[in-house]
């Protein structure tokens, strides 16, 4: 079978995009990764690894910080679980921003029943608004609602702020 130049590149064109994937697009303008992959593991409250193309890739939630899981920080198990039951074994909707220092996509999820899984995690008071990082007034907002109603961790009446926790058990550490 002998194939046309035309047909030869699209051919080349669709093989080549298999193995292409968003992380290694870092010369390409990053708000425009939008994709959808499946949640294959949740490694805290705002950490999870999808599947995109058969390649893994690491996600870390726009917009929010989770209690720390690794440092026994209260609520970092049940944080976990909370973005497990949103969206673990899903295929999501992933919204890519930019890559951290640890080359994580930040992103913002939206899961199967279309729920913003970042915003979500506050309004279940699963999480902080990630101030430092993110000026967005919906998710300050969102913040404040679930500390006035006491849900999850605003249950606590001296809920550290993970960054908080972080920089305390740093010391501790040396």
């Amino acid at each position: 079978m002998r194939l046309g130049k035309v047909s030869l590149l699209l051919l080349l064109l669709t093989l080549q995009s298999c193995f292409i994937r968003p992380a290694d697009h870092k010369d390409i303008n990053d708000s425009n990764l939008v994709f959808t992959a499946k949640v294959i593991r949740i490694l805290d409250g705002d950490t999870m690894e999808v599947l995109y193309r058969h390649q893994p890739i690491k996600i870390r939630l726009a917009h929010i910080d989770c209690p720390e899981k690794s440092k026994s920080q209260p609520y970092g198990n049940k944080a976990k679980k909370a973005l497990s039951d949103l969206c673990f074994g899903q295929v999501v909707n992933v919204q890519g921003q930019k890559y951290d220092r640890y080359k994580r996509l930040i992103a913002v999820v939206i899961n199967h029943n279309k729920q913003v899984v970042n915003q979500e995690m506050i309004k279940r008071g699963m999480a902080w608004h990630f101030k430092k990082y993110s000026s967005d007034p919906l998710y300050a907002q969102l913040e404040i609602t679930a500390s006035k109603n006491k849900i999850g961790l605003w249950q606590e009446a001296g809920a550290v702020a993970p960054w908080e926790w972080r920089e305390t058990k740093h010391h501790f550490t040396k």
